[in-house]
């Protein structure tokens, strides 16, 4: 840090200590939240001993930001203790600390430990699953409700997806009053929620995925306006995933081109093997995922195979028919495409499918305009009571079974996360009900809640509600 950014810090600034055991992502959120590469990051835990502070903001928060060194036991003198001892000092003088543990690698004893001590000293928690990009993340962050601290904010630091989620978190304790309201105004408002302003959503980050040759390139350049990509009859020209930042109506957007996805069979050299991890990694990052299919050559199961990867890593997913100007048969193309569809993506009813041309530009606004409103509903969060005004009708309507004679009782539903929408219905014997009435239940979610076609995730929890006080 320079003696400038020292300076510059006003001792009356709120303060966010970010704490955690050791590689679990903190300094990388710190230097995200401070917007330069202040902290030093490795792979190699134990980097940060020295609490660092920084000047930081999160659209229209400002606030410092303090690195600390990561949670160790050890007596008050060695070099663990000595760590330790400014980490307390952070938190002593903390507004609200960042709790932060490592989404894939789940709740560890340490974290238990760490939670806490800091439950004792009475400061404003928020808990952060961090590195919460891609499947190997859910588990993780679903055991942040262990801790009892809430719900955990799943976000990558690295990449810097979540940051929405994380500044709602942090609103509340961040934000200054607003001033008091005249008496006429006072009453307008009455009744009203008390949320946190929505933060500005930031670019549409879209994927554009297929199998080679199907036309991403010239798509993307035709989006553009000009030769942007490098284009041609070759498959495969295409090698790593480019990212382009691109104004669409006014709205910004971020659109990824990848390498074709091959049969896994037929991947054999290195360098298309790690290009085919790089196009994972485009999706893992995007917000919508265009499945770009061949018009003049149908769907294949290879064109499955990756709408299942991109539809199991809970992105939103629209299926776009390229070439259209070019096929045969069109109807019938389209009625088949349909159907086989809904038979091999059978878990998930109603993905969206659309005609377009890269060539001559046909259905691309259409297609944009889906995908703006693909990524509000995949984003959306449904107010508790109307989730179980619907969940209350679902299961009058279809009463859960009662295996061996012994009823199940479902007692409410509440939504944990949103992008994709992830929620959990909490009741008693649970881990008795039968797969068939898990569908039953997402699939009146989808279609009576608006969220047709989108991954859904349900899951199931019995015992005492964690939320109740007693």
């Amino acid at each position: 840090m320079t003696m400038q950014n020292v300076l510059d810090i006003s001792p009356d600034a709120p303060r966010v200590a970010i704490v955690g055991r050791p590689n679990v992502g903190k300094s990388t959120l710190f230097n995200r939240l401070v917007g330069k590469r202040l902290a030093l990051v490795d792979d190699q835990p134990g980097v940060t001993r020295d609490r660092r502070e920084g000047k930081a903001s999160l659209f229209d928060l400002d606030f410092v930001a303090v690195d600390t060194a990561g949670f160790e036991d050890g007596s008050d003198e060695s070099l663990s203790g000595r760590m330790r001892a400014q980490t307390e000092a952070a938190v002593a003088y903390a507004t609200v600390a960042l709790l932060v543990y490592d989404a894939r690698a789940g709740i560890t004893p340490l974290d238990e430990h760490f939670a806490g001590w800091l439950r004792r000293r009475g400061v404003p928690l928020v808990l952060v699953a961090n590195k919460a990009e891609g499947m190997q993340a859910e588990a993780g962050l679903n055991e942040g409700h262990a801790l009892g601290l809430g719900e955990p904010i799943g976000l990558s630091a690295e990449h810097g997806l979540g940051l929405a989620d994380l500044y709602q978190a942090l609103a509340p304790y961040l934000q200054l009053p607003e001033p008091a309201e005249d008496d006429d105004e006072a009453e307008a408002a009455d009744g009203e929620d008390d949320a946190a302003p929505e933060p500005p959503p930031g670019p549409l980050k879209i994927a554009i995925v297929g199998r080679p040759n199907a036309g991403k390139s010239t798509l993307i350049n035709r989006l553009l306006g000009e030769q942007r990509l490098v284009t041609g009859p070759e498959a495969g020209i295409t090698r790593d995933s480019i990212a382009i930042d691109w104004d669409y109506d006014g709205k910004p957007v971020r659109l990824v081109d990848t390498a074709g996805l091959r049969k896994r069979a037929r991947v054999t050299e290195k360098l298309e093997r790690l290009s085919v991890a790089d196009t994972k990694l485009a999706v893992d990052f995007a917000e919508v995922v265009i499945l770009l299919l061949d018009a003049t050559q149908g769907l294949e199961s290879q064109d499955l195979r990756i709408a299942d990867m991109v539809l199991s890593e809970g992105r939103a997913l629209i299926i776009a028919l390229n070439k259209w100007d070019v096929a045969l048969d069109q109807s019938k193309l389209f009625q088949g495409v349909r159907k086989a569809l809904d038979d091999g993506l059978s878990q998930i009813k109603g993905v969206p499918l659309l005609t377009c041309s890269g060539a001559t530009g046909r259905g691309l606004d259409t297609l944009m305009q889906v995908a703006f409103e693909t990524r509000t509903r995949w984003s959306r969060r449904v107010p508790t009571s109307a989730l179980n005004r619907w969940f209350e009708a679902a299961v009058t309507r279809n009463p859960p079974p009662a295996p061996g004679g012994l009823r199940i009782k479902l007692r409410y539903a509440t939504q944990v996360a949103a992008r994709p929408p992830t929620f959990v219905v909490f009741g008693n014997r649970t881990d008795s009900l039968p797969a068939s009435y898990t569908r039953y239940l997402t699939n009146s979610l989808a279609a009576d809640l608006d969220f047709g076609g989108l991954p859904i995730r349900l899951s199931f929890r019995g015992g005492r509600n964690p939320y109740k006080k007693d």
